[in-house]
């Protein structure tokens, strides 16, 4: 009885009894407020992750499967990069801007990586890099860190943030489909919510 007991507690996904769904995209300024708490701390590692998560819009498991590789050469970053998703086997390509690249740069030099190395290692044995399950921790202390709740944000916050801020700034619903590599278009309009947020927009707008 006690094993099979055991092997159940074994199998039990990590994130048994946490709240799932659409987690919420960070807003400029939630940005900014994670960006400064982690440059204060020093934590390089976790400033790189961070603006890398925010620029690449990369689902969890291909972001931590970049290599230094990837988006760096000679110890320079690359200002695009180019990935093959996981998930759908097409690539995928993405920004990295300035402020993302000089965090990389820093990252990659006080870590002493490789080319051939992982871009964010883990310090465990059982992974070469950082797991999923290790990610959704780190994204939970940046956003606990700022005050906000750790219920409503995930990894997948990290992945929504900027093609959010994309297409409510253009509309461009191609664009972030591109960015965000769906193959159909409504899972970009699924992804996004953006159905009911026009709906409630064209509604404030409209008085009667």
């Amino acid at each position: 009885m006690y094993s099979i007991r055991k092997q159940k507690e074994l199998k039990m996904p990590w994130n048994k009894g946490k709240l799932i769904g659409q987690k919420m995209p960070l807003n400029p300024q939630e940005i900014w407020a994670i960006r400064i708490q982690l440059q204060n701390e020093g934590r390089r590692r976790d400033l790189a992750l961070f603006n890398l998560a925010i620029d690449s819009k990369l689902r969890a498991s291909d972001l931590l499967n970049i290599c230094v590789s990837d988006v760096a050469r000679n110890g320079q970053v690359h200002s695009r990069a180019m990935i093959s998703q996981r998930k759908t086997r097409q690539p995928v390509r993405f920004e990295i801007t300035k402020r993302t690249r000089i965090s990389i740069e820093q990252w990659i030099e006080a870590a002493k990586l490789e080319t051939s190395s992982y871009l964010f290692p883990s310090r465990q044995h059982a992974s070469p890099h950082l797991s999923t399950r290790q990610y959704s921790r780190i994204v939970e202390s940046w956003v606990r860190g700022v005050g906000l709740d750790p219920k409503a944000y995930g990894t997948h916050s990290m992945r929504r943030t900027k093609a959010t801020l994309i297409y409510r700034r253009t509309k461009n619903l191609r664009a972030v489909q591109l960015l965000l590599g769906h193959s159909k278009l409504d899972s970009t309009v699924r992804y996004l919510g953006i159905e009911i947020d026009d709906a409630l927009e064209i509604s404030e707008q409209t008085d009667v």
